[in-house]
């Protein structure tokens, strides 16, 4: 097993539910077929950039507030529209990227996964409910 398998595992993990310990961690990695020591999960959490908080390990970006309007790539938003499950986000050619990167490292949990282009990203939520949600979250940002 990979590295970066086993890390977007312990993502999913920290994001799906509290996870307070490394031994705990531990535990739900071994009940998904994964075994990790010690040693590694630290170097994981580290390179993660996991953050432990009263609630467990969470990301950096969800320990620290959602990400603001004053932050860069969040300024470069033009259009948001909903397709269903999908949110088609538009920016400037070029600014795509930065931008859904900055999606992804939020862990909002209406994102299951971005693709970006050059000036278009789009967003696959979980069901249509979702995607409306995440489209005023990102509204509210830029207002």
């Amino acid at each position: 097993m990979s590295t970066s398998f086993r890390q977007a595992q312990i993502l999913k993990l920290v994001r799906a539910k509290r996870i307070h310990t490394q031994e705990e961690l531990a535990r739900e990695l071994k009940a998904v077929g994964i075994n990790a020591t010690q040693v590694t999960l630290s170097r994981d959490i580290k390179k993660l950039g996991l953050a432990k908080t009263a609630d467990g390990y969470l990301p950096l970006a969800s320990a620290a507030a959602a990400p603001g309007r004053d932050e860069m790539a969040w300024e470069v938003l033009q259009d948001v529209r909903v397709a269903q499950n999908q949110v088609v986000i538009k920016t400037p050619p070029g600014k795509a990227n930065a931008l859904a990167v900055d999606l992804d490292r939020a862990s909002l949990p209406e994102v299951v996964g971005t693709i970006a282009g050059d000036d278009t990203i789009l967003v696959i939520t979980p069901d249509n409910t979702a995607a409306a949600r995440l489209r005023q979250k990102l509204l509210r940002l830029v207002k």
